[in-house]
This record gives C-alpha cells, sequence and structure tokens, in this order.
C-alpha cells in the first residue's frame, strides 16, 4: 500500500467508526471511488484495533472499575460490574453470527449496491429511533432485556453500511435510552467486538491466511487510534446537542450518489 492511500483510509476509519454512518463501508468505498487497489481485511482489522485502543484508552477508569468491582463483587447488583456483565453479554450474539459471515458471506456483503441500501435503511431506522424514542433512561438503567437487544441488533451490523455504532445506538435509543447514553453503551460495547474480530484475524494472519505489510499495518493502527480517540471526545460532547439527523442525512446522501454510481 502506498502511505497516502494507508493515511486516508486510517483517517477515514478512525474518524468513522465511532459515528453512526459505518467505517466499513467507507473502507470498501474509498478504494472503489478512488481506483486504489482493495486495501484487504488485514489492514481492516488493523484499524480497528487502533480504535480498539483508542476506546480503551478513553474508558480507561470505566473498564478499570468493571473489572476491579467485577471481580470483587462478580453478582453486585449495580455499578461498574453490573454494566460489565451487560456489555460481555450483548456481544455474544454478534461473535457468533461473525464467524458464520466469515465462513462465506463477507465478500458478498461488500458489495456497493448492498452498503448503498444498508446506508439508506438503517439510517431512516436511526431517524424513527431519534423521533420515538422515550430519550429518558441513564446508563446506569440498563437491563439485561436491553442488553440483549442491543447484543442481537449489533448482528446486522455484519453488512457493511448499516454502522456497528449506529444501530446499536439506533437499538439503545429504541429502549428508551438518552443519545448520549445509547452512544456510551455502543462505545463501551465496541472493545470486546474489536478485540474479537482482531483477535480472529490475527490468528489467521499468524498461520499464513492473509499476506501483511507490517509496517502499512501499523502505521494505520496508530493513525486510527489517533483520530478515533478524538471522534469519542467530541461526539460525546455534541451528540445530546445535535442529536441524530444530521448522521441521517449524511447516511442519505452518501446512499444517493452509491445508487446513482452504480446502478
Amino acid at each position: 500500500m502506498e502511505w497516502l492511500q494507508t493515511l486516508v483510509l486510517a483517517g477515514v476509519q478512525g474518524l468513522t467508526e465511532f459515528l453512526p454512518v459505518s467505517s466499513s463501508a467507507h473502507l470498501v468505498l474509498v478504494p472503489v471511488l478512488t481506483g486504489w487497489p482493495d486495501q484487504g481485511l488485514a489492514f481492516d482489522v488493523a484499524v480497528h484495533v487502533g480504535s480498539l485502543a483508542a476506546v480503551s484508552i478513553y474508558f480507561r477508569n470505566d473498564f478499570a472499575s468493571m473489572l476491579r468491582e467485577g471481580l470483587r463483587r462478580p453478582l453486585g447488583a449495580d455499578g461498574h460490574a453490573r454494566v460489565g456483565r451487560l456489555v460481555v453479554v450483548a456481544s455474544i450474539p454478534v461473535g457468533a453470527a461473525g464467524l458464520a459471515v466469515d465462513a462465506g458471506l463477507s465478500e458478498s456483503l461488500r458489495d456497493p449496491l448492498v452498503i448503498a441500501a444498508a446506508t439508506i435503511g438503517f439510517g431512516l431506522l436511526l431517524l424513527a429511533a431519534d423521533r420515538a424514542g422515550a430519550k429518558s433512561r441513564r446508563l446506569e438503567s440498563i437491563d439485561l432485556r436491553d442488553a440483549i437487544v442491543i447484543g442481537c441488533a449489533q448482528i446486522l451490523a455484519l453488512v457493511p453500511g448499516t454502522s456497528r455504532s449506529g444501530i446499536t445506538m439506533t437499538a439503545g435509543l429504541l429502549v428508551g435510552l438518552t443519545p448520549a447514553a445509547s452512544a456510551r453503551f455502543s462505545f463501551l460495547l465496541s472493545a470486546p467486538v474489536i478485540l474479537m474480530t482482531g483477535g480472529y484475524k490475527t490468528l489467521q494472519l499468524a498461520a499464513g491466511a492473509a499476506d501483511a505489510q507490517w509496517s502499512a499495518l501499523a502505521a494505520g493502527a496508530i493513525f486510527a487510534a489517533v483520530c478515533a480517540y478524538a471522534c469519542i471526545h467530541a461526539f460525546l460532547r455534541l451528540v445530546d446537542r445535535i442529536g441524530f439527523a444530521p448522521f441521517v442525512a449524511y447516511r442519505l446522501a452518501l446512499g444517493g450518489v452509491l445508487l446513482w454510481l452504480f446502478v
């Protein structure tokens, strides 16, 4: 990979991973629109690992409290231990479904028309949730039913264009969470999901199942981490103020352009 391609793709992924606009869709579409060769799944995983580093550093106190309280009070009914358990529960469905998709469907899903349909369809769903959601519940109120709903919704993010952050925030809004609470739970939930994906693909690389340009992967991961950290910070400060309408408008415009280009 050329260095320009590496930095552009890493920046795009870092800035879109935690926004409800689908980083995976952008990583597929940028090469299509620029004429660059596909960067491959190994690079996709590397920049997602950079995003994992960003979210782990940003929420380091939350994750430390989850671990500490989870070890001290594994069955605690409130606090960080309970939130940590719910993050684990919500991560299970997509982990199981991801293996099935990787077994034979991943390439067929990386199609521009699939991305266009998912971008528009799930953008409209986000708009409906933003309008219909009660937006009255805070993060501490999440229960087991909410975690299962959000976790099952996350399976849909295996389709590029859906957006993992977007679909989990949509589900959070539908169960009554505030925009900030739905975003925060989505970000916490991203850590185990990215860890599972990165771990699985790293094993494939180590076994020689894919070629890797390690310098490009390392540079991409670092730059994606910087961009993702800045994105998390800005989004959490602004989401309650601006809502999701700007992101819905972007998704509809992007989906329209894709249909115009590829139909």
